[in-house]
């Protein structure tokens, strides 16, 4: 198998931390319209590891619908995502959600990334491109990627079109870039655009698998996504990608 030339990172899961905040917002948001806690962790991400669920804001209402009494009016999408975002961005005096994500992987490990990447690195998330940017400047890792592909740009994964761009604007071919993510869709939009697809499980997946003594695959998320022909599911922080990208 040849070197890589690009690497296209996730964001979710993958570089950012988001157990407290996005899937925070989620839950929160359902919680709101449906009056109990009945939306959990363990049931947004079984959704997650069903596919199809890349728009937190589309999942919200989802779940929503979903768990109303029979003939409840559902909330339109318009009114779930200004509760979401209210709640993930903060108002008045009350912090944001967003507040409490951390970076992932060890900035000094992305710099050794960037320095084995012929081409470069792309960002490759369902998330706004504000969001995005936000987490980037806020982490100090901006400037280590030279493309960032977001809601805004196209139709989202598991649709090949993000990762595909991604290749498009960094110059090179999806047979010579490695896509990262920690769902199915990321592995499938990966491979339908052309690019090898590499797994990561999320950290709280594999804190709950290290409670219970089981191996990284084991996980709910890190077994969809082989399933989906992820080539291997690695460990929080992506330091297993210096085996991919050899010095």
């Amino acid at each position: 198998m040849s070197k890589p030339k690009a690497l296209l990172l996730d964001m979710d899961g993958v570089m950012a931390e988001v157990s407290q905040s996005y899937r925070g917002a989620i839950i929160e948001t359902c919680k709101h319209f449906l009056n109990s806690s009945v939306v959990t962790n363990e049931v947004v991400s079984a959704k997650k590891a069903a596919g199809g669920c890349n728009n937190d804001w589309i999942l919200s209402r989802d779940l929503i619908s979903s768990n109303l009494p029979p003939g409840s009016a559902v909330p339109s999408l318009e009114e779930v995502t200004s509760r979401f975002e209210m709640i993930y961005q903060g108002h008045g005096e009350t912090p944001g959600l967003h507040t409490l994500e951390t970076l992932i992987p060890s900035p000094g490990l992305l710099l050794e990334l960037r320095r084995r990447c012929p081409t470069s690195m792309a960002v490759v998330t369902g998330r706004p491109k504000s969001d995005c940017a936000k987490f980037l400047d806020l982490h100090g890792i901006s400037g280590l990627f030279d493309v960032c592909v977001c809601m805004e740009d196209g139709p989202a994964k598991p649709d090949p079109f993000p990762v595909a761009e991604a290749c498009r604007l960094l110059g090179v071919e999806p047979s010579d870039a490695v896509m990262v993510g920690d769902t199915p869709d990321d592995i499938r939009a990966g491979l339908e655009a052309g690019t090898r697809a590499v797994a990561v499980a999320t950290p709280d997946e594999h804190a709950r698998g290290v409670l219970e003594k089981r191996g990284v695959e084991t996980g709910e998320l890190a077994r969809a996504c082989l399933e989906c022909g992820a080539e291997r599911v690695m460990k929080p922080g992506l330091a297993e990608l210096l085996e991919i990208f050899e010095p």
